[in-house]
């Protein structure tokens, strides 16, 4: 009695000197599906975010009509996706947005059904994309313009994220699509045909990037810093090589993805000159690209300068402080 009085004290005097459990900053963020978000999985499992006071939900985009419209409209702090999006945002919708960390180029391949022998093949037919105006439909306009295609030689059908393409794919009406991993490896698998990668035909490419809206990100500099810290380790926790058994079981897990296809895709993300940007590093040169496409196949005229669109000082201080 008297050592279980002695423990009981002895936890009530640990406890006035830790002082009461700091509470969790909660955030919601919303991504697409798909293996780039590993370093998410990494941040949310291996405590990356918790250590530095973040619980992090993370919600899946069916389009990217609603990704942008959650994160305008505050249901979402943070977001993980194309960066035309953000640039959408800003031209089109008139938000104020600032695109924080890069990701990746997006590992999109255009996928065809068998019987197209050659983009010829496309023409009078139907290309599916998530959205008419933003992202990766422009990846697909512009690989199929520079193999004499024209908007009118195909009609466009709007259907949503990768994940909701590949199903729309099952449909023998539905020609062609972007898609990226795992969904790029299933379609494989179930005999779509590749017409090949998007960057080895357009070049560069910023895809997957991190944006907030900017007055949301000046009044919580220090949760947004956190943030990205957490967000760097995840990158570097996925590109660790002695990470590989476990990051495949991560992608297994939370994308269910068989262990051969979770293992396929990991190599592609990992790959050296093809994967995930080294600490989430943004890369100007695919972010001009991604404004000379919007400009070519939507707005008109010359691309607009890209330091409008950024803001990496919260990016550069998460640096500073790991």
């Amino acid at each position: 009695m008297r050592a279980a009085f002695k423990a009981l004290m002895f936890g009530v005097a640990l406890a006035a000197m830790l002082g009461p459990a700091k509470a969790q900053t909660q955030l919601t963020i919303m991504v697409f599906q798909g293996v780039q978000n590993l370093p998410l999985f990494a941040a949310q499992t291996k405590g990356f975010f918790a250590r530095r006071g973040l619980e992090v939900e993370i919600k899946i985009a069916p389009t990217s009509d609603e990704l942008r419209n959650g994160l305008a409209e505050g249901r979402y702090q943070i977001v993980h996706g194309a960066v035309d999006n953000a640039v959408a945002m800003a031209e089109v919708a008139k938000k104020n947005i600032a695109v924080i960390n890069g990701g990746d180029n997006g590992f999109n391949e255009l996928f065809v059904q068998p019987e197209i022998a050659s983009y010829a093949d496309l023409r009078g037919k139907t290309v599916i994309v998530d959205a008419i105006n933003t992202a990766y439909a422009f990846q697909l306009y512009d690989m199929l313009a520079q193999n004499g295609l024209r908007k009118g030689d195909y009609t466009i059908k709007v259907v949503g994220a990768t994940f909701r393409r590949l199903e729309a794919m099952e449909d023998k009406g539905n020609s062609a699509s972007m898609l990226n991993l795992p969904f790029s490896i299933r379609a494989k698998r179930a005999g779509l045909k590749s017409l090949g990668s998007a960057v080895k035909t357009i070049g560069p490419y910023q895809a997957t990037g991190g944006f907030v809206m900017r007055d949301w990100a000046k009044q919580n500099e220090e949760i947004l810093v956190n943030y990205l810290k957490a967000y760097v380790e995840g990158v570097r926790w996925s590109l660790d090589p002695t990470n590989k058994e476990q990051a495949v079981r991560f992608l297994m897990q939370r994308l269910q993805l068989a262990e051969d296809v979770a293992t396929q895709a990991y190599a592609v993300a990992t790959d050296p000159a093809e994967g995930f940007a080294k600490d989430s590093k943004l890369d100007m040169e695919g972010f001009r690209n991604v404004l000379k496409l919007r400009a070519t196949h939507e707005s008109g005229g010359e691309a607009p300068a890209l330091e409008k669109y950024i803001d990496l000082s919260y990016y550069q201080k998460a640096l500073a402080g790991l």
